[in-house]
């Protein structure tokens, strides 16, 4: 392939999937800066990947499993405790009530924060599910059956109301 079309397919996978990608290194990074290290790391990891794309699975799932496995390395190379810093937390405005914005965007950070909390293999289908991805390609992404995607979702779910209940409860 001509380096003209690898760019230009490059471009139009970050195009469909970078802010999808950029979410998913967000789950694995614990900062802005962190994060958007990850990022480019994924989307190096993608560049030199994309040579060898065959076509066996979609793009989507071929830029997951990238991003995955550098999600992967990069826990493996902290291995430190996660902790929330309160100072990194961005908080985008873009609805016409700015009372709405923030009461949607606590909620967001609040489900964040207590996905994060889970186990690492429960924060990745999570993660893949609500980015929208479909047990197979979840199976695909992670290397394991759909079987137990289904099984590590239904945990994480149950988990997350215990998690969510008992923050309530504290408030």
């Amino acid at each position: 392939m001509a380096r003209a079309e690898l760019e230009q397919q490059f471009d139009a996978l970050l195009a469909a999937h970078g802010r999808s990608l950029a979410r998913l290194a967000a789950s694995y990074a614990r900062g802005g800066s962190e994060r958007d290290d990850l990022f480019q790391e994924i989307a190096l990891a993608v560049w030199r990947a994309l040579p060898g794309f065959r076509g066996e699975c979609s793009e989507r799932t071929f830029v997951f499993r990238i991003a995955h496995n550098r999600g992967i390395s990069y826990l493996a190379r902290r291995r430190t405790p996660t902790v929330a810093n309160d100072e990194e937390k961005e908080l985008p405005d873009r609805r016409p009530n700015p009372e709405q914005a923030l009461s949607a965007n606590e909620e967001s950070e609040r489900l964040a924060r207590a996905v994060q909390s889970l186990p690492v293999a429960h924060q990745q289908v999570v993660t893949l599910a609500l980015e929208g991805l479909s047990y197979g390609d979840i199976a695909d992404v992670l290397g394991i059956s759909e079987t137990n995607v289904g099984v590590r979702l239904t945990r994480a779910r149950q988990m997350l109301r215990e998690l969510l209940k008992r923050n309530d409860t504290r408030s």
